[in-house]
């Protein structure tokens, strides 16, 4: 097989997906929020070929003609371990790379070295159960790319490219004392990193909407409130009209996705929302009347309560998550991490575990994930036809969720698209790429 690979051209070619059958699982169902005893679990050519209980009228089929072909096959006995579906991280930032001091040197990194380090946050996310993420801003088309073909071991990668910003916004990175010379206005500041890029009015919004589309984005995510770590702007200030948001939406719509956006006030989510954005990130002042409105639109609430920020939006995070609860807004699961701070991914789960039930964080980190990035019949769930992306835990979560906070102790193993990633158990050894041995 390895010199096949080499033969084709592409050497990082991996073998083909082993076929695996797991028994006696306990699978944590995220839809239900329920544990079904005694699963069969069998996976092949990177999906779930069939996902069987002993009340089901054929627990065991008989392969198909595309399955029985397998050479090997590995049988397992999941007999008290539990297996769910494999996580989802719906708001990161893979190019706030750590290795410095401060975020104000990371920013000044040049592209190269941020490009050498992302790979190590990369395998860090897959070995903590996340098996998708979803980029909120900087990850390019080319980092996708390489983890798809097996060239960085990670978790699968939806992008928004660069975010949106209007000028004087949350992504527009210069100093007030620099000036507004046409460097630095396109894409923050030209030399100095940042995952934005500025544009003002209507034609330039659908011009560089457009643009970023053109590079390999996902979804498009506009700055339409002020942040936490910007210079030039307030937190409650809102960004871009809503003739600017409209026009951002529709270049959306037109190639089939969506809008999501950075907004923390009332007043900056309902600009978003009435003017056709289908997600909102951070939002941790929402109040009643905004989420009901949320929730009759049909918009999707990425909260995050990230100890990065001050005490106050800490404690309004809490209850804007309560809030969206009680009015029905479906939630996802987003980190929102930056440098360093990236190893605390699934603290996320500790804290939501102080206002939400086990069961409503699991379906944020898996269905509903999976729905906000239109993959909701292939990504989320343990099911027939579905992707393979599957943990095997010693605990189980719908118990305790706190224990997906401790991916050392608990988490046995990572498997994405039917191939064991990461594993740290002896019974099931991770698939790596075959190397040619000398006799």
């Amino acid at each position: 097989m390895a010199e096949k690979t080499i033969e084709s051209g592409i050497p990082w070619l991996r073998p083909p997906a082993k076929r695996y059958v797991f028994r006696n699982a306990n699978l944590v169902d995220p839809v239900q929020g329920i544990i079904r005893k005694n699963v069969t679990v069998t996976m092949s050519n990177g999906t779930f070929e069939s996902v069987t209980s002993p009340s089901d009228p054929d627990p065991n089929p008989t392969p198909t003609a595309s399955t029985a072909s397998f050479t090997e096959t590995i049988d397992l006995d999941l007999t008290n371990r539990y297996i769910l579906p494999g996580l989802i991280d719906s708001h990161v930032h893979l190019q706030y790379v750590p290795g410095t001091p401060t975020l104000s040197q990371m920013k000044r990194l040049p592209l190269e070295i941020r490009s050498y380090r992302t790979p190590h946050l990369c395998a860090a996310m897959l070995a903590r159960g996340f098996t998708t993420v979803r980029d909120c801003g900087g990850s390019s088309v080319a980092l996708k790319h390489a983890i798809a073909a097996g060239i960085v071991r990670g978790p699968r990668l939806f992008i928004a490219g660069h975010q949106l910003s209007q000028t004087g916004g949350h992504g527009d990175l210069r100093d007030e004392y620099e000036g507004s010379g046409q460097e630095g206005t396109l894409c923050c500041a030209g030399h100095v990193f940042g995952p934005g890029r500025i544009c003002d009015g209507v034609d330039d919004c659908m011009r560089v909407a457009r643009d970023e589309l053109r590079q390999g984005a996902d979804f498009l995510k506009i700055l339409g409130s002020g942040g936490i770590s910007s210079k030039t702007d307030a937190l409650e200030m809102v960004q871009f009209s809503g003739e600017e948001i409209r026009a951002i939406v529709g270049v959306a719509r037109q190639s089939g996705t969506y809008v999501t956006s950075h907004a923390y006030t009332p007043e900056a989510i309902r600009n978003a929302v009435l003017n056709g954005v289908k997600g909102i990130e951070h939002g941790n002042f929402l109040d009643a009347e905004t989420a009901k409105l949320m929730a009759r639109e049909g918009v999707a609430f990425l909260p995050e309560e990230s100890r990065r920020k001050n005490e106050a939006v800490v404690k309004a995070g809490k209850e804007s998550v309560r809030i969206a609860d009680r009015e029905g807004v479906v939630m996802c699961y987003g980190s929102d991490l930056l440098a360093s701070m990236m190893q605390f991914q699934t603290r996320e789960f500790v804290l939501r575990a102080e206002v939400l039930g086990a069961g409503k964080i699991l379906q944020a980190a898996t269905v509903n994930g999976a729905k906000m990035l239109g993959m909701e019949g292939r990504l989320g769930q343990i099911e027939t036809g579905f992707v393979a992306d599957m943990l095997v835990l010693n605990a189980n979560p719908l118990e305790d969720i706190k224990v997906l906070d401790s991916p050392e102790q608990h988490l046995l193993a990572v498997i994405k698209e039917g191939r064991v990633e990461v594993s740290r158990w002896t019974k099931l050894p991770e698939e790596r790429q075959q190397s040619l041995s000398i006799e």
